[in-house]
């Protein structure tokens, strides 16, 4: 029996293939090494861009971290005349808005992905529906603002009416409705964000693989069935991931809450009173502050970074830990 040789990576290229392999045109080794070298320069720069931000976002709030230490991050008051500031009311605002926002969106987002992917209507119908997602991701937050102010506002109010008459034994809805608040400025948020949970859930769900679903309907499994037990596992890493992208845009959203939210620096825990976010305050305040109000405004900003850092930091945890599983 002859003697069986391990095949090398060679073997089964034609000469021709070694001889390219072996002796590439030295402008073309040239052109290898310069695009090399531009990825790493265009890759390196975005990370000196933000590095760079975080140093100068630092290095204005060293005064305001000198002077109010942790204490910043646990009082409300926000008083320019005595020099005296406290973010509690914003980063409250700021998680308040954002995490409720998600609550209503995520469901509303997936379900919508579902209905567009899974031949629940006719096609020409999800593809105007798909349509008119991506057009409302693009407008803008100025127009959105003033649509909540003009539209969505006066529209809902009869209903926050009726939830501060039938809850308003709970802080949550003890406040009396008059206008702009934290509950227009969740509702605006779920308007923003929603488009980036709808496309992001549609393109994760078309990416499953047709074997899953045609062995899920082969085992006898129903529609619902399989989108549930089969379809949606295989795709939640990417969804999650969409969620906490539009997690990090409703933090860090600014016009249209400053718009609607109504901008209050007193701490109410009534959503149906004026709030604050850390975004609306640097909006409002940033042109007019002097002294050490302006370290205690990047102060904000830092702890903002701080927050939407922290975000995508979990996300790539979250979605590391579903990849694996599912």
């Amino acid at each position: 029996m002859p003697a069986h040789h391990p095949m090398t990576s060679d073997q089964g290229l034609s000469a021709d293939a070694l001889f390219t392999l072996r002796r590439r045109p030295t402008s073309e080794k040239l052109l290898d090494l310069g695009f090399r070298q531009l990825t790493l320069a265009l890759a390196s720069l975005v990370a000196i861009v933000l590095l760079a931000i975080l140093i100068t976002v630092f290095q204005g709030s060293r005064e305001a971290m000198a002077s109010f230490g942790l204490r910043f991050l646990v009082t409300s008051a926000w008083d320019p005349v005595n020099e005296q500031y406290g973010a509690f009311v914003a980063i409250y605002g700021t998680l308040v808005s954002s995490l409720l926002s998600l609550a209503i969106a995520v469901p509303l987002g997936v379900g919508t992905a579902i209905f567009i992917t899974e031949d629940l209507i006719p096609r020409r119908l999800r593809e105007l529906i798909g349509l008119m997602v991506e057009l409302l991701a693009a407008i803008p937050s100025v127009v959105l603002g003033l649509w909540a102010i003009f539209v969505m506002e006066p529209a809902i109010r009869p209903a926050l009416e009726l939830l501060h008459q039938l809850l308003g034994w709970t802080p949550f809805f003890a406040s009396t409705p008059q206008g702009p608040g934290m509950a227009p400025a969740i509702l605006i948020l779920v308007v923003m964000v929603l488009p980036i949970i709808t496309a992001i859930s549609r393109d994760a769900l078309n990416q499953v693989p047709i074997e899953l679903r045609q062995g899920a309907y082969g085992v006898g499994t129903t529609r619902w069935g399989a989108i549930f037990a089969v379809i949606l596992p295989a795709a939640i890493s990417s969804i999650i991931g969409g969620v906490m992208l539009a997690l990090g845009r409703a933090m860090g959203e600014t016009m249209a809450v400053t718009m609607i939210i109504g901008n209050s620096l007193n701490f109410d825990l009534s959503l149906l009173a004026p709030g604050n976010t850390i975004a609306s305050m640097l909006a409002n305040q940033f042109g007019e502050a002097d002294g050490i109000q302006v370290s205690a405004l990047m102060y904000a900003a830092l702890i903002l970074m701080l927050l939407t850092f922290t975000v995508n930091v979990l996300a790539q945890w979250v979605v590391r830990r579903l990849s694996l599983k599912y």
